[in-house]
């Protein structure tokens, strides 16, 4: 069905993609910062990229799928006072820096199974990689593109504007960036209002610090996605990924850092996801409006109406194509709801019904209706190819739904599809509602998050006999028994259970 063509947010137009090495894909998507709980606009770039992922791996490219976690500085130049969000909301909530860290990563990753997201190749941390981002920053000052001030170290904007195009990414013109800034803390520091911070010295009540040659400071937001992502996938790499509202200043300033350390811009296509409204509004603190992932599947949230499934939110980001707005209701995720449940319904009766393909003959009962099925599956490959359509791929799954229906319900003989229609129909479905849109039934799911209750339940019962804790051992043995789960000890010190 031809060949997969992306929307470059660089160019502005969608291009047929061919990597860079032949048979090899480079992907960096920015991942979170984990100062807080991953929130509903968490959701929607992470299930996006998974089914990027998914279906260049589907297409027989080794992927190399590089998602960041950013765990130090995150410092801001626009619109925000300046700050170090770790280090603030360690302070608020008592913890040492990384055991909010920990905590918060632990919670996203959490987020991410729910979601059926498939783990990424590489999860590199910014704390992880303060060398680099030194080593990057050492490299600007000898290029002529940074320069010291009182201890924190700034890229020159303006310079790199002269001879590159700096603000081709998100739209913006030099002159009125420099217009636009405000005059935030740290501002007199600065040659010009535009220059963004590479290195921040740190002040005597902040907690997170490392040594550099400037002194003890920390990094800026900026520079730990370009260490990371030129470490770990090269000067050049193929695909980088994030939302909308990374595009400036985060993306903008990547391309400047990347392009004068490496003497090459570093990335061939730049994809973007736009934005979540709620009720139509965009989502932020200041309207109340901002909903957490575990409210979400909770539904402890005064804006819900219910708990939502995870699988039914994923399934409610795929039914608009990844770079359209995307609005949040309590109305849309319920008909979501019943939506998914008609797909995984029909998918269920078209197994059985694959299970007596051997009765059919080899001419259709109903030639037109077989041209019809026939034309629906094989349209599917082309909008996928096509910017990863997925709301055009789930509209023509749901045309099949009343075909697969009526014939387990008898009111379409048996024998109106073809052997290979039906063997066609049933193997594409599988493929693009669960392989590339990673899709589950909420039954399966929740079979799935049952699993890995019990593992951790069995782990902790381990841990109590090893302890010599038989208390709790029993207990979990025998509450587990009450609601109708049987655990086995087994010879070789393992555990099995069964219901």
């Amino acid at each position: 069905m031809g060949d997969l063509k992306i929307y470059n947010s660089l160019t502005r137009q969608k291009e047929t993609f061919e990597p860079i090495t032949p048979g090899y894909v480079g992907m960096y998507v920015c991942g979170p910062t984990v100062s807080g709980e991953s929130h509903l606009g968490h959701a929607r770039p992470y299930v996006t990229f998974d089914v990027v992922y998914r279906y260049l791996s589907h297409l027989g490219y080794k992927v190399r799928y590089v998602r960041n976690i950013t765990d130090a500085g995150h410092f801001e130049e626009e619109g925000r006072e300046a700050e170090d969000k770790i280090s603030s909301k360690a302070v608020l909530e008592k913890l040492e820096p990384m055991e909010l860290v920990q905590k918060y990563t632990n919670l996203f990753h959490w987020a991410m199974r729910q979601f059926n997201n498939i783990e990424p190749s590489i999860e590199p941390t910014a704390t992880g990689h303060i060398v680099e981002q030194i080593e990057m920053i050492k490299k600007l000052l000898a290029e002529g593109y940074a320069y010291e001030s009182n201890g924190s170290v700034y890229f020159d904007v303006k310079k790199y504007a002269s001879k590159y195009d700096y603000g081709k990414l998100s739209g913006r013109k030099i002159e009125d960036l420099l217009e636009t800034t405000r005059e935030l803390e740290g501002q007199e520091e600065k040659r010009d209002a535009a220059d963004f911070a590479l290195w921040k010295a740190a002040p005597p009540q902040h907690i997170m610090r490392w040594q550099s040659p400037w002194g003890e400071g920390f990094p800026g937001w900026h520079i730990e996605c370009s260490a990371m992502a030129t470490k770990y996938l090269g000067k050049q790499f193929d695909i980088h990924g994030g939302g909308m509202d990374l595009q400036f200043p985060h993306h903008e300033s990547e391309i400047a850092q990347s392009t004068i350390c490496n003497h090459t811009a570093p990335v061939k296509y730049w994809m973007h996801n736009n934005m979540i409204t709620i009720n139509g509004r965009k989502m932020g603190k200041s309207y109340n409006n901002v909903i957490k992932l575990t409210e979400l599947f909770s539904g402890n949230h005064p804006l819900l109406s219910q708990a939502f499934h995870p699988m039914v939110v994923r399934f409610f980001i795929l039914q608009s194509q990844y770079r359209s707005t995307l609005d949040f209701s309590n109305e849309a995720l319920q008909a979501s709801e019943k939506g998914l449940k008609r797909l995984f319904d029909a998918y269920e009766n078209m197994l059985k019904l694959k299970e007596r393909v051997g009765e059919l003959t080899d001419n259709a009962g109903d030639a037109d209706l077989d041209a019809k099925v026939r034309r629906l599956v094989m349209e599917l490959e082309g909008f996928i190819n096509d910017d990863f359509n997925t709301a055009k791929v789930l509209a023509n799954i749901f045309e099949l739904v009343p075909i697969i229906n009526g014939i387990k319900d008898k009111t379409v003989p048996f024998n109106a599809l073809s052997v290979d229609t039906f063997n066609l129909l049933s193997a594409q479905l599988k493929l693009f509602l669960l392989d590339i849109c990673g899709l589950q039934s909420v039954t399966e799911a929740d079979n799935e998050k049952l699993k890995e209750v019990m593992n951790l339940l069995i782990e902790i019962r381990k841990e109590a006999r090893s302890r010599k804790d038989f208390v709790t051992s029993d207990k979990i043995r025998n509450q587990l028994q009450s609601i109708g789960i049987s655990l086995k000890d087994e010879k070789d010190g393992t555990m099995s259970w069964s219901i």
